[in-house]
């Protein structure tokens, strides 16, 4: 398995009342996607390979916790393979999403939750 990137997932109460400060204020101001529960919000760089990207969670639509991470990989199935035989506790199963994201979330040894996903090709 290869970490192709990680974002942070901010908690916040409404991802539309947060919206501004992080679009405005912090010029992130590409919406690369937003399910009403989660939202990305990206430098107009981001594509370019540079820049800054933040993830807003008003509370995970499937899963029990919400994460603090993601992790962009590029063998989820192995992933979690991997996060078995090493024992790890598996807070979310591995599942496709309806929204198109194969992930599971893993609990850390310093408990925090990371969601480990690969988006489709």
């Amino acid at each position: 398995m290869r970490v192709i990137r990680i974002l942070p997932n901010l908690p916040v109460a409404d991802v539309t009342a947060a919206k501004g400060f992080y679009t405005d204020f912090l010029g992130l101001s590409t919406e690369a996607f937003n399910l009403g529960w989660v939202a990305r919000y990206t430098s107009p760089d981001a594509d370019s390979g540079g820049g800054a990207a933040v993830q807003l969670v008003s509370g995970d639509a499937t899963a029990p916790e919400d994460s603090v991470i993601s992790a962009q990989v590029d063998d989820v199935d192995g992933a979690y393979a991997e996060a078995q035989r090493l024992g790890y506790e598996i807070v979310h199963p591995l599942a496709t999403e309806p929204w198109g994201v194969r992930r599971f979330f893993v609990r850390a040894p310093d408990g925090n939750v990371i969601n480990v996903a690969a988006h489709r090709s």
